[in-house]
């Protein structure tokens, strides 16, 4: 058996081994991205070296992320979904291409993993009128031994990655597949429909740049993509074909088990509530820990709604007032994360008062459903409706008081409402991803550097030091900057603050960028946000008697470039920190 930390540690070596840099652990709350609410896949922190920008570390680089997922929530019961996962990824920028990131796949799943090639099968690219069939990909899959049978040609809807919006790097992914079943033998030839084949790994080839007309060009900087999650990796590695066997799950579920007097395995919908319950804790505690709390918007409303629906599903196995009983392993399982352990204290505050927070929805929402029932026979599918968004009422539990009191319920018309609420929900979601990955367009990187002239003039007009970036949210619209302050600004203090943006603007101040040490960075009085572990190198980008900061980018070469900026708004954004929303005219 192997376990979480032997297995990223492999991964790690392995490619340290082959020349890679290893990077940070990037927070789950992407910084000047507007595109996503949460951090999904280990190459999102990635994306303006994926674009060209020079990393501080090189070509080759190799981390292992932590993501958050809720576009499959609904999913999660099953064996393999998950909210919260941890993604090893591998990356070159523009340097090896298929055959060296193909060969080392193979390697590192042979040699390192013990995969044995005889369960192993691979898919393809195969081609459509964009982009030619990847027949190179084939070529080393075949001199690696994987038997002709044992590779599938599929389309774009399982083989190809990107853009992540309407524009920007893409381009095919080949795959690798191992047969799960101890008792059988794999078949000689490969069907990828067979759920028995399960996934392992993803070699992403960032061939293209799709543009605004749709075309699909080669794109200037060819890079590799590779990502693996940890969660899949180790069920498969250890013989599993349930993610929730595994180390890192069970010592949550046992708890689980013990406060229910339930047992996992037993019983398919008590096994599914025990899983949606651990998972969406474990999610949870991580989100906390990376500076969210409950809200009705954005990371917030994510964070509320798993909460609550953990509670709801701790309802269906009999018990209450139970998250803060189940957290405990999951601080033990992720002791090479300081921010749990650090933030425990608030986590367990966080989770407690949601909890009762919906337990009262709960007792509300009994009180309405016996309202809207007086004197009916039926309730309408609107009702039930109101109940389940307005008051996190589980349509479950609708229909288990309807049941007692011989009501009906309009499940179809319910259905409809659901579904138009879905709908909407969709629409939101897809505005927010609509610009693809970060938006490094020339607005919002004269917005970026922007930001960093904002931070520096309401350190000097405010005269403190101690302020630091507590948050930074960049559109193409306006920049946002949240700063750590105990009042409201004056109009004096906002004019000023104006005045000393535009005075650096105007006088033409160039954007110097240097890669250095993060020890000579901090020597150099480079500031930054210190609890977030940075690389061995670092990029420090210095505007001239204004600001040096450490920084990933992007940013205009000189100060002249920006246009005449404009505070829109200043207002609280939580208990000891205020918020600046900016533009540039």
């Amino acid at each position: 058996m192997i376990n979480r930390k032997e297995l990223i540690k492999k991964y790690i070596e392995f490619f340290k081994s082959k020349d890679h840099k290893e990077i940070p652990n990037a927070s789950l709350i992407p910084e000047n991205d507007p595109t996503t609410l949460f951090i999904s896949a280990g190459m999102h922190p990635l994306v303006p070296y994926l674009l060209g920008q020079k990393h501080p570390l090189g070509k080759r680089i190799v981390n292992v992320q932590k993501c958050i997922r809720t576009r499959d929530i609904d999913e999660v019961g099953d064996s393999t979904h998950h909210t919260f996962f941890e993604m090893l990824g591998n990356w070159s920028l523009g340097e090896y291409w298929k055959k060296q990131a193909i060969e080392m796949s193979f390697e590192l799943a042979t040699k390192e993993y013990k995969f044995p090639i005889e369960r192993l099968a691979v898919s393809i690219f195969k081609g459509d009128k964009n982009a030619p069939k990847d027949t190179e990909s084939e070529e080393i899959w075949l001199s690696l031994g994987i038997p002709k049978e044992r590779i599938a040609f599929l389309g774009k809807e399982d083989n190809w990655w990107g853009p992540a919006g309407k524009t920007g790097p893409c381009g095919p992914d080949t795959e690798m597949f191992y047969w799960k079943l101890n008792n059988k033998p794999a078949p000689k030839k490969f069907n990828a429909s067979d759920n028995n084949w399960v996934e392992i790994w993803n070699d992403v080839l960032m061939e293209y740049n799709k543009d605004k007309k749709g075309n699909y060009n080669e794109a200037k900087q060819k890079n590799i993509d590779n990502g693996r999650g940890v969660e899949r990796i180790l069920a498969v590695i250890n013989g599993f074909d349930d993610n929730y066997l595994t180390e890192i799950w069970q010592p949550i579920i046992q708890k689980i088990e013990t406060i229910s007097g339930k047992k996992y395995g037993k019983d398919k919908k008590e096994t599914k509530a025990i899983r949606i319950i651990a998972d969406h804790i474990k999610a949870s505690v991580f989100i906390i820990a990376d500076g969210i709390t409950p809200s009705n918007s954005e990371q917030g409303y994510v964070l509320r709604r798993l909460i609550r629906r953990s509670v709801r599903y701790g309802k269906e196995i009999g018990i209450k007032n139970f998250v803060k009983e189940i957290v405990e392993p999951i601080f033990n399982i992720y002791k090479d994360y300081p921010k749990l352990k650090n933030n425990k204290e608030k986590i367990l505050q966080e989770l407690e008062k949601e909890e009762s927070k919906f337990l009262g929805k709960i007792e509300q929402g009994t009180r309405i459903f016996e309202k809207i029932t007086i004197n009916k026979k039926k309730i309408s599918g609107k009702d039930a409706f109101l109940l389940y968004q307005s008051y996190g009422f589980p349509f479950e539990m609708t229909k288990e008081l309807a049941k007692e009191k011989n009501i009906k319920i309009d499940k179809e018309s319910f259905n409809q409402e659901q579904e138009k609420h879905q709908k909407l929900s969709r629409t939101s979601t897809e505005g927010k991803f609509k610009s693809g990955l970060a938006d490094h367009s020339e607005t919002t990187t004269k917005l970026h550097t922007a930001t960093h002239l904002l931070l520096a003039a309401i350190k000097t007009v405010l005269k403190n030091k101690n302020i630091i970036q507590k948050g930074s949210n960049i559109t193409r619209d306006r920049l946002r900057l949240d700063f750590n302050f105990p009042r409201k600004l004056t109009s004096k203090e906002k004019s000023k603050i104006e005045e000393l943006v535009n005075a650096q603007i105007q006088g033409a101040c160039e954007v110097v960028r240097e890669e250095m040490p993060l020890k000579k960075a901090k020597e150099k009085g480079a500031t930054g946000v210190f609890d977030v572990k940075y690389g061995e190198v670092v990029s420090v980008y210095t505007i001239k008697d204004c600001s040096k900061e450490i920084c990933a980018g992007p940013h205009v070469k000189n100060t002249c470039e920006l246009g005449t900026f404009k505070i829109k708004k200043e207002e609280s954004s939580s208990e000891g920190i205020r918020r600046i929303k900016a533009i540039l005219e």
